[in-house]
């Protein structure tokens, strides 16, 4: 969204907060978040909703606009909205999460009928709908090169991290559902001379069913900004998810971040891991702690990654937001120019 705001006004919505009914717009890197307010969750929530979005364009003057969905339940309070261009970027299979709501799948349904063009987040999320639009295109996961290639430069370690023994298996992201605790817990133990670094927050799970040891570290949730500081002081990055139902279609951004990054990583067999990264050998694939510690093992007695990182840099070489970007607005262009058919 940063590109697009580049050139063009770009509005995002937040989830609505509690509150008297009202919208707020504060500008963060280009863009104009909209935060919405609303008192009473329970009464006539989606008319409200509708009604706060409607005042927002008639007091931004906004006639001319598109519509870019990240969930199909904005659909709930949108749908009266006539955008020249919908856009649909389903990055996961939503309805896999735990807690999803019932109505998820039929707001889906509607949204693909409404959508002049699609996008997914990987391509084995692609394969399981590209039946269903005319006009579906799989973009995986993009990277700000940039950003992460600043962990190959070793600064000071972060003072939270500085006392954690090497080596060190780090993972950021969010630990819910998805995170296999299992996996976790069994190299912990069978590995007490290697440390565990995990940031992000936990969400949707209970905080006591992680597994708790003296080498595994909890680090709690961290800036974006910060990320390049703590993983430059890590041995080896993991790719942690669990094989479920909720990650089926998922398509881990953390993969090319990591590899950005310059760190070797350990992946459970995640499909859109496994094709390119895996076999293309620059990720190792671990489908149980056995093969997990052997692979951790054998990265560790290496002395030398630079053939491997010249690798990883001439695969990464196309893979950027800049070009991601290029991309969709093409396609976007193609739909403003049929007048939304596709052609």
């Amino acid at each position: 969204m940063t590109r697009f705001a580049k050139n063009d006004n770009v509005f995002y919505f937040e989830e609505p907060h509690t509150g008297p009914d009202s919208y707020e717009i504060i500008r963060q890197d280009g863009i104009s978040v909209v935060v919405i307010h609303i008192e009473n969750h329970h009464d006539d929530y989606k008319g409200r909703m509708a009604r706060i979005i409607d005042q927002f364009l008639k007091g931004q003057q906004i006639q001319d606009y598109l519509c870019w969905y990240y969930t199909p339940m904005a659909l709930e309070y949108t749908a009266h909205l006539k955008p020249k261009v919908t856009v649909y970027d389903s990055m996961d299979e939503l309805s896999a999460f735990r807690f999803a709501p019932p109505q998820l799948l039929e707001l889906e349904e509607a949204l693909f009928k409404k959508a002049d063009v699609v996008f997914t987040g990987g391509h084995t999320l692609y394969q399981a709908k590209k039946d269903r639009h005319h006009n579906i295109h799989p973009f995986p996961s993009s990277i700000d090169k940039d950003h992460f290639q600043k962990a190959r430069k070793k600064t000071a370690d972060c003072p939270d991290q500085n006392h954690i023994p090497h080596p060190r298996f780090g993972f950021f992201g969010v630990i819910d559902e998805r995170f296999d605790i299992e996996l976790l817990r069994e190299v912990s133990f069978r590995k007490p001379d290697w440390h565990f670094v995990i940031i992000g927050p936990v969400v949707k799970i209970d905080p006591a069913e992680l597994p708790k040891a003296d080498n595994i570290h909890y680090l709690g949730p961290k800036k974006y900004d910060e990320l390049p500081q703590y993983i430059s002081h890590w041995d080896m990055a993991m790719v942690l998810f669990a094989i479920n139902e909720s990650t089926e279609f998922i398509s881990p951004t953390k993969t090319p971040e990591y590899l950005s990054a310059g760190l070797p990583v350990i992946s459970t067999p995640i499909k859109d891991v496994i094709r390119p990264y895996g076999e293309e050998n620059l990720v190792y694939i671990a489908d149980n702690a056995d093969t997990f510690i052997a692979f951790g093992e054998q990265e560790l007695r290496k002395e030398s990654r630079k053939e491997w990182l010249t690798k990883v840099d001439e695969f990464l070489a196309d893979d950027s937001w800049d070009n991601t970007f290029a991309k969709m607005s093409l396609l976007i262009e193609n739909v403003k120019k049929s007048n939304g058919i596709y052609v």
